[in-house]
């Protein structure tokens, strides 16, 4: 893909088939599992911690901080890398089935694990290796559901349907945290560290042989099957005559990852904050009662999930630079202001954080598109592991610590001042990048 030029899709077929929807309803249903037990991680960490860690071991504290670190920042973007490159050499659909196999047997490694007081530091061990094999296939899911969806799209709803792989991630987050909500409801604190913490891990392992099922019967992305058929047959001249082109086009793909990684980059960032740090902000630093923050979280996020399919059919009709240039403008204005209104009082976090959650929906619906419109089928899946798994890590996966050590040195002020900067950065990556709407997938 050029910086300069795209194609019509004349090529692609531009009507919905059921087994195209069935097999978008299977990634999904992957999809918003995989999220799920991921946050369901974060939402029972401290019960986790007290089961299979002890304060006194210092060995086991070591390890605990190992393994945060392991997954967030080593792992998932190894995934990304090593299954796409598996997703663009063998097809996205091995992919998917082999990344939810890994996650069920994962959830039930963690709902039967033994606790510290019963294994000592191997609960600590078996909780890291749990995790670094959910972090691993993790990364794979997100890559390959970034091509796969896209690609079994109609290309007038390309930005629709590729919209949903955030839903997934906002749908998964929020039933973690219902879940966890009415847990702690209906039990004692008790009984939650004693055996309540490892429900959602049993349901989630339950729910992925659903998931399962769904995708053994999800059909390979078109893209990828005629790519291979055609690699397969082409002869030798064909082969010789486009080797040529090779470096040219390795290129036009390093440039696009690098661009890809700065268009990320103000997503992530805003992402992470008003889905997972703001709230600790507003209880930690504004004297928020728990309880509110909590379930204004959810409230937020749950009005992310309905803005995410208008954003993305928006962009189906006026391009995707168009939208990407109002969550990027939107966000840069408004940041600071909204981070400004919270004090103790929950509504103000549900204002602030549910109209920065709609504008970050925009940013949000356009990266599943794009990342899989920039790049050619026989290097998309692993192009968007790398670009996007270094972006997260880099921008995302870091915020909260960053903007703790702000809060540390009484410059809080300056997270926000931060997620800004993401967003000029995004900015400026999106005017570079060519406008996507509707092209062929066949010739990026």
């Amino acid at each position: 893909m050029t910086a300069t030029t795209t194609k019509p899709a004349t090529a692609e077929h531009h009507h919905e088939y059921p087994a195209d929807r069935k097999s978008l309803g299977a990634s999904l249903i992957g999809q918003i599992l995989e999220w799920f037990e991921w946050s369901s991680y974060a939402v029972f960490a401290p019960f986790i911690a007290a089961a299979m860690f002890h304060k006194a071991d210092q060995t086991s504290a070591l390890l605990a901080t190992f393994g945060v670190f392991a997954v967030g920042f080593l792992v998932r973007p190894l995934g990304g890398i090593i299954f796409g490159h598996i997703a663009d050499r063998k097809g996205r659909k091995s992919v998917l089935m082999t990344t939810i196999i890994m996650m069920a047997v994962a959830s039930v490694a963690i709902g039967l694990l033994p606790s510290y007081d019963t294994v000592g530091i191997w609960a600590s061990v078996g909780l890291l290796i749990i995790r670094v094999v959910q972090g691993f296939a993790h990364g794979g899911e997100s890559a390959a559901a970034n091509s796969y969806i896209p690609e079994i799209a109609p290309p007038s709803k390309r930005g629709k349907w590729g919209s949903l792989v955030y839903v997934s991630i906002f749908g998964g987050s929020v039933i973690a945290y219902v879940i966890g909500g009415c847990i702690s409801l209906v039990l004692s604190d008790d009984q939650i560290a004693a055996w309540g913490w490892r429900i959602p891990f049993w349901l989630s392992a339950l729910a992925a042989v659903f998931a399962l099922y769904m995708r053994r019967h999800m059909k390979e992305s078109d893209h990828f099957t005629e790519l291979d058929e055609a690699v397969a047959n082409e002869d030798d001249d064909r082969r010789a005559h486009e080797a040529v082109d090779q470096s040219v086009n390795k290129r036009s793909v390093v440039a696009n990852i690098l661009l890809v990684i700065g268009m990320v980059s103000g997503v992530t960032a805003s992402h992470y904050t008003w889905t997972s740090y703001v709230s600790t902000y507003a209880i930690s630093q504004q004297g928020m009662s728990t309880q509110g923050a909590y379930w204004v979280t959810v409230v937020a996020q749950f009005v992310g999930l309905i803005a995410l399919p208008l954003w993305g059919s928006l962009s189906d009709k006026i391009g995707r630079k168009p939208v990407m240039y109002i969550f990027a403008i939107l966000l840069a204005i408004v940041q600071l202001p909204l981070m400004g209104l919270i004090d103790d009082r929950p509504w103000t976090l549900l204002v602030a954080s549910t109209l920065a959650i709609i504008v970050v929906a925009a940013g949000g619906a356009l990266l599943s598109p794009i990342m899989s419109e920039v790049f050619p089928t026989d290097q998309r899946t692993r192009a968007i592991g790398l670009a996007y798994s270094i972006s997260v890590a880099v921008f995302g996966g870091t915020a909260p610590y960053i903007f703790q050590w702000f809060v540390a040195h009484d410059m809080s002020w300056a997270s926000g001042a931060y997620v800004v900067a993401m967003a000029i950065l995004t900015l400026i990556s999106m005017y570079i990048l060519p406008e996507t709407k509707g092209i062929d997938l066949r010739h990026a």
